[in-house]
């Protein structure tokens, strides 16, 4: 009987042995079984994933180059990478100057084109007004969403017809629109030599 009992619990020892060892790796450290089953593709029950949220383009807007110098496209390149991306939560009212700050040296620009009181002008962060004049009009074609602000330039400009347009100039003149959706939405901004193009996403 005693012999019977001794190797029942030589075969217990033995069997929690050969257990033991199926959850260590080569070093000797046990095994994470969870992160083993991510990188074999597995996600485990526990896990929590946001795959739920969906991106939506509901407008989009772009307007055409004509003035192809360096200096603007640089300024205009800066400008549409300050605002893409840019989230605007129900209710917010989004502000192109605040969004983008004034346009100084420390930040890029470079001088370039400019309308002061009528007339054609050297400044700091010329070609802004064509990024927020684009915005504007992909804003006016979303019933939901309410200018709050917007001014028209002294003079014609070459990439809108007169009366679309919205001129920014910190400290001064802004444009500004209020989210009266019931989504946050994302700004996208896309820019080349020839164009640039505005895009509103609501986000659900």
């Amino acid at each position: 009987m005693k012999k019977v009992i001794l190797i029942i619990f030589m075969l217990i020892v033995v069997g929690g042995i050969i257990w033991g060892l199926s959850f260590k790796n080569d070093n000797g450290e046990i095994k994470n079984t969870q992160k083993t089953s991510i990188e074999n593709g597995k996600i485990p029950n526990d896990s929590k994933t946001n795959s739920s949220t969906q991106e939506i383009v509901i407008s989009e807007f772009s307007t055409q180059i004509h003035n192809k110098s360096k200096e603007r496209q640089n300024n205009i390149s800066i400008t549409c990478k300050r605002i893409s991306g840019k989230e605007i939560k129900p209710g917010e009212i989004f502000s192109f100057c605040n969004t983008v700050g004034k346009a100084t040296t420390e930040k890029g620009y470079q001088e370039s084109e400019i309308y002061v009181d009528g007339e054609k002008k050297q400044g700091l962060g010329g070609g802004n007004c064509q990024v927020s004049t684009t915005i504007y009009n992909a804003v006016l074609q979303v019933p939901e969403l309410e200018v709050i602000e917007r001014h028209e330039h002294s003079n014609k400009v070459t990439y809108i017809e007169q009366g679309k347009d919205a001129a920014v100039a910190y400290g001064s003149y802004d444009f500004k629109f209020k989210n009266n959706t019931q989504n946050t939405l994302k700004l996208v901004m896309e820019n080349t030599e020839n164009e640039v193009k505005a895009k509103i996403i609501k986000i659900i």
